[in-house]
């Protein structure tokens, strides 16, 4: 049995006040990267430094404006990383490159080193603040624990003094999501006051969750509290970094910016220690979907993926929101006939807003394509397939078809798998277009009878046609091509036919445009029906063909 009974709740923040519950995110938070730390030195193969400097350029190009690029002090990697970004001249005047550092004296000496010659730099201090760190691993008290931070607080600010750029000091109460509300505060308010923050210089308080310990909600609460009962609040950036312990760091994330963080340190998909940190992509491509702008350049999914995975040798999952190369698609019956129903209506409406159901934002907004949105398994049904004959090779089937042709692709999709468009077409040629035996139409010649009083019909038609491979003619007369040939086909045949339904339509634009028809055709004898397609520059030999292709699937003439 599973043993539950080892592991006990975490406390919870007894906040009824709480307000966030009731707000909206509006517009998007400061954003910082901290794929080059956190997310480094989580992979089983660290980027060299060469990787390094692509993700940093990419990071920028992005939108990012604080990156942080490491433990420069802890790592000759990391060290000799900034100084190549430095003496290189590859940091830009408006970002924030930002480092961290334990509360030491030698590695913040360390760390001052390495940022000589950056103009804007953020020094990030932590210190572990749980009850259970405090206990287990520093054996320390709540002071003891306090003047570690204010002491190394004192010494960033002693040594910015003398530095030539600017420095912005950045404090983290690790492992924030089991501390006490007041010693958090306590903690965080020391540094503060310690640093002499001011609204024109503010210090940037990160609040972690270093490890998921409860639901979202709780973590809001914790946020929200720290938010409200921070002293000289416009002098403090409050900043969230999430982690994704229980599977819930977005969810962490949007609801701390509800609770009045500002800012958000994570990493693109969510790489990082465990199960990873928070997903800003994520978050930004949420953003996105709600009509917000996320300020960052998040056009070019496929191009940021190409370039995370090469770097970070880690791939995306196919079902990673946004980026999963199967979720812009749709294998179910239901939700590929949905898909097509939205599409129609919204290109048919004009409509200002992307409205389509399953799909909540449109794919080539962030440089996918439409092909894959719908795949076609033994699980799909009839609006999928109907809906690649649209979108890829632009054959509008009529409604009573579309079940007609999908039974066939679900007997294909039962043997093999998943069936791709190309498939699908091939399917499509050889049981309408291409259904040319027995009876093979050859030529059509057209009389008009309007004129011939003794008529009863205006249309005569002469055609040409192979039946087993011997080469005929039938001439047939009637209320228009279509009724002439199959009154023809009828007296020199001898079949029993009736059309249920025409339909046709443009499959290109252009002098030289092909028009494909479609002919629904009982056997009367039988009562068997079945569709036949033809496709010619000719609407008429299109329809003609139709009729040829709908009697040869009937197995009429053999």
């Amino acid at each position: 049995m599973l043993n539950y009974a080892r592991y006990k709740r975490n406390p919870v923040l007894d906040y009824p006040e709480r307000e966030w519950p009731n707000k909206e995110i509006m517009e998007a938070p400061m954003w910082c990267s901290v794929d080059l730390r956190d997310g480094n030195q989580a992979l089983i193969d660290p980027m060299q430094v060469d990787e390094k400097i692509e993700m940093f350029q990419y990071l920028i190009k992005l939108g990012f404006r604080d990156i942080e690029i490491g433990f420069p002090a802890a790592s000759q990697i990391e060290y000799d990383f900034l100084r190549q970004l430095v003496d290189r001249k590859l940091i830009p005047d408006d970002v924030r490159v930002q480092v961290l550092t334990q509360c030491r004296e030698e590695l913040i000496d360390k760390t001052f080193e390495s940022i000589q010659g950056i103009k804007k730099a953020i020094v990030h201090i932590y210190n572990s603040t749980s009850t259970l760190q405090r206990d287990v691993v520093f054996n320390m008290n709540r002071q003891e624990i306090i003047d570690i931070a204010v002491k190394g607080t004192e010494m960033v600010k002693e040594r910015a003094k003398n530095f030539p750029g600017e420095i912005i000091l950045e404090y983290s109460p690790e492992s924030f999501t089991g501390t006490e509300m007041d010693f958090a505060l306590e903690i965080c308010t020391a540094v503060q006051k310690t640093w002499g923050a001011t609204k024109e210089n503010p210090i940037i308080i990160n609040l972690p969750s270093t490890v998921e310990m409860t639901t979202p909600n709780v973590y809001a609460d914790q946020i929200e509290w720290m938010n409200k009962h921070f002293e000289d609040r416009d002098s403090i950036i409050l900043s969230v970094h999430p982690h994704n312990d229980r599977g819930t760091g977005v969810a962490s994330a949007e609801l701390a910016m509800l609770a009045g963080a500002q800012r958000v340190e994570g990493t693109l998909f969510g790489n990082g220690e465990r199960t990873g940190n928070v997903d800003v992509l994520n978050i930004a491509y949420n953003m996105f979907s709600q009509g917000i702008n996320p300020k960052l350049e998040i056009e070019h999914i496929n191009e940021i993926i190409e370039i995370y995975e090469r770097c970070c040798k880690i791939p995306i999952h196919p079902r990673h929101p946004y980026a999963g190369k199967l979720v812009f698609t749709a294998f179910s019956g239901s939700h590929q006939d949905a898909i097509n129903k939205g599409v129609k209506a919204l290109k048919e409406r004009g409509g200002k807003y992307w409205e389509v159901p399953y799909l909540p934002i449109d794919p080539a907004d962030i440089g996918r394509e439409y092909e894959p949105i719908v795949r076609i398994n033994s699980q799909s049904g009839k609006g999928g397939v109907a809906f690649i004959m649209d979108i890829y090779f632009g054959f509008k089937l009529p409604k009573a078809m579309h079940k007609e042709f999908a039974n066939v692709i679900q007997a294909v999709s039962e043997k093999q798998g998943e069936v791709s468009p190309d498939e699908i077409m091939a399917k499509f040629r050889e049981e309408y277009l291409d259904r040319k035996e027995p009876l093979h139409f050859r030529k059509l010649k057209v009389d008009d009878l309007s004129e011939e009083v003794e008529s009863s019909f205006d249309t005569r038609v002469t055609v040409t046609y192979t039946d087993h491979g011997e080469e005929k003619t039938f001439v047939g007369v009637g209320n228009g091509p279509i009724d002439a040939v199959k009154r023809g086909m009828e007296e020199e045949m001898g079949f029993d036919i009736k059309i249920l339904d025409y339909s046709e339509h443009a499959l290109q634009s252009g002098s030289n445009s092909q028009a494909a028809a479609y002919i629904h055709l009982l056997d009367v004898e039988t009562g068997r029906v079945t569709y036949g397609v033809g496709v010619s520059s000719n609407i008429t030999r299109a329809s003609v063909r139709a009729i040829f292709s709908a009697v040869n699937r009937l197995g009429l003439g053999e």
